[in-house]
């Protein structure tokens, strides 16, 4: 299946800066957080605040760092001092923003809020619990042991099982109501993406399958997950759910769809893509 998602790429030339880079007194774009939500204002744009590389124009930060360049532009990323809200601004989930925002200030939001959340849980070694020092990068290091480690990045696939005709397997967990999506899990120590495509889908509904073939990757701060999407064939198999995993899976046909993920996920794209290949076959 042809894939090409768009709106989740970056569109601006952003290039990625690490520590220790600094960023030349000037202008600079802002990205601000405030207990792990993005600061906005109530009623402009979903996008970056300006401000200079020293301060944004609302508020102070704490330790401001750089997140990297946007079209030649610093863009700076942080925590505001204090629990107070700028007058006239608001706070906004990573989840609204996805639902709401462009693709390219998503993109910045999430990276913004894995690295803060980064350095509040990376202070101490989990080898011997002496403090870490920074390294080139955003990686850490022990000087006492020499443990050194970096952001973590947790790889979870996604995947939508299908038969040769015009069925597509959905699953719901508890507390999703109507909505169905796809079978989705964590990757295991020592197991290939596919094994895992094949093992999730073997844990949670029961059914065997082939031709596993990769469609795309979304990042999924939450907290940290690289989602990676498959499609699957079915080759056998009665539905047999995990009940610690999922409240139902049933095939559903084309023109019989039930409530679907949200646009922005992998989950809806992946199916959006799958119901346009099917369709072009009529």
């Amino acid at each position: 299946m042809a894939v090409e998602r768009s709106t989740l790429r970056m569109t601006s030339r952003f290039q990625r800066v690490y520590p220790p880079s600094a960023p030349a007194s000037g202008s600079a774009l802002w990205l601000l957080f405030q207990n792990d939500e993005v600061v906005l204002p109530n009623d402009g744009p979903l996008a970056l605040l300006e401000g200079t590389t020293e301060a944004p124009a609302v508020g102070a930060v704490e330790t401001p760092l750089l997140l990297g360049m946007l079209n030649d532009t610093p863009v700076m990323f942080g925590e505001l001092v204090g629990e107070q809200l700028p007058e006239g601004f608001q706070r906004y989930g990573l989840r609204a923003l996805l639902a709401q925002a462009d693709a390219e200030f998503c993109d910045l939001a999430g990276y913004g809020a894995q690295l803060l959340r980064w350095g509040r849980i990376s202070r101490f070694c989990p080898s011997c619990s002496n403090a870490l020092t920074p390294l080139d990068g955003w990686g850490k290091k022990c000087s006492a042991c020499g443990f050194v480690i970096y952001p973590p990045v947790s790889p979870a696939v996604i995947v939508l099982i299908h038969d040769d005709a015009d069925g597509v397997l959905l699953s719901t967990k508890p507390g999703w109501g109507k909505r169905y999506s796809l079978v989705a899990g964590f990757v295991e120590p020592n197991e290939s993406l596919e094994q895992c495509v094949a093992r999730e889908i073997r844990e949670e509904v029961g059914v065997e399958v082939d031709t596993i073939r990769y469609v795309d990757s979304q990042p999924w701060p939450f907290p940290h997950q690289l989602m990676i999407g498959f499609t699957a064939r079915y080759a056998g198999g009665d539905i047999v759910i995990d009940a610690h995993e999922l409240a139902d899976a049933r095939w559903f046909k084309l023109d019989d769809l039930p409530e679907l993920p949200q646009p922005y996920t992998i989950a809806r794209q992946i199916i959006e893509r799958w119901r346009a290949h099917i369709q072009s076959r009529v």
